[in-house]
């Protein structure tokens, strides 16, 4: 029996399952996929490597050589069209290498690229398809589009609770909630991250390392950040007052914010969580410290049709589910 031949979007996700192994390490570029196919056949595969160089599109045309004469390259982002000091322009090497067709998911915001990729390509005569897979494209460069378009990281609240939404006991014993297998899921969320940030109570109470404790992955900690109204941090820190500084963090995209309640509860009440990140362990503690301070609610009607499921799974005895902020 012969398999039926891959569709484009199946060529297209298998480049954003590529993609997400830069991630979190590309910064100060997006995390990129590409792969380039040649009668059905994968003759190149690349994702934007730790720094940013090379882009995806140059680790896949180096590994396929001259194959890729004529072939089809499928990318998650548009290819770059302007020159840097640190490569050329991905579009002239898709051009110089004489692919015949490229396939992008997602058209590029920045302004130096921005729609002129595209047309670079078809001048020189390329076939080029936009949007396939799109939804799933933007959902791995989230980090990049939400920088593009709103100035600031996408942002990860995560949140490990009880079943009655305590995330501590009465005298602020935390350790451990919920089990390893949520907790190695976290770490491996942390991992993709380029930047963790806490409140000044969290600090002082526990001395967290927000550190990535998965075996291979240690290199992948984010960087260390600090929701501090005096404005200082220990060493190797960032500190910002507010959560509508985070648009001063340089170099990061992807921002996962751990704790406390109050730092929850800002970041919710200023609107700027773009994900929710909830383990919830199976076990009550009554009266504890609830996982969230006052989020500026006043009317219930406002709290519906905010958030949207889009992962659950049970990781040992505890939950995990994640919601999109709807908007």
């Amino acid at each position: 029996m012969i398999a039926s031949a891959r569709s484009d979007a199946d060529w297209m996700r298998a480049a954003i399952a590529l993609a997400g192994r830069g991630r979190a390490l590309s910064s100060p570029n997006p995390a990129v996929g590409c792969i380039l196919v040649n009668d059905g056949r994968v003759i190149g595969r690349g994702w934007t490597d730790r720094g940013g160089r090379p882009h995806a599109e140059a680790m896949t045309l180096d590994a396929a050589g001259d194959a890729a004469r004529g072939a089809t390259a499928y990318v998650t982002l548009e290819p770059c069209a302007h020159q840097s000091a640190r490569g050329p322009a991905c579009a002239d090497l898709l051009i110089a290498a004489g692919v015949a067709r490229v396939v992008i998911a997602v058209q590029d915001p920045d302004p130096r690229t921005n729609g002129n990729g595209i047309a670079r390509l078809r001048a020189a005569g390329i076939a080029v398809d936009t949007g396939i897979a799109q939804a799933e494209a933007r959902a791995s460069l989230a980090g990049f589009l939400t920088r593009q378009t709103l100035g600031r990281p996408f942002v990860t609240l995560k949140l490990a609770t009880s079943l009655d939404g305590q995330i501590a006991l009465a005298d602020g014993t935390s350790r451990w909630i919920t089990g390893d297998e949520a907790r190695a899921h976290a770490h491996l969320e942390r991992a993709h991250h380029d930047a963790i940030l806490v409140g000044g109570g969290t600090l002082r109470t526990d001395a967290p390392r927000l550190d990535v404790r998965i075996p291979g992955l240690e290199h992948r900690s984010p960087r260390r950040v600090l929701l501090s109204r005096m404005g200082d941090a220990p060493p190797d820190w960032t500190a910002i007052r507010s959560p509508h500084d985070i648009g001063s963090l340089d170099g990061v995209d992807w921002l996962m914010v751990e704790g406390g309640a109050e730092v929850a509860a800002a970041f919710l009440a200023a609107d700027m969580v773009d994900r929710l990140l909830l383990y919830r362990a199976p076990v009550l503690i009554g009266q504890g410290r609830g996982a969230l301070g006052d989020i500026g609610l006043t009317d219930l009607t406002r709290a519906h049709g905010r958030w949207q499921l889009q992962d659950t799974r049970l990781l040992g005895n505890d939950r995990m589910e994640s919601y999109q902020r709807v908007r």
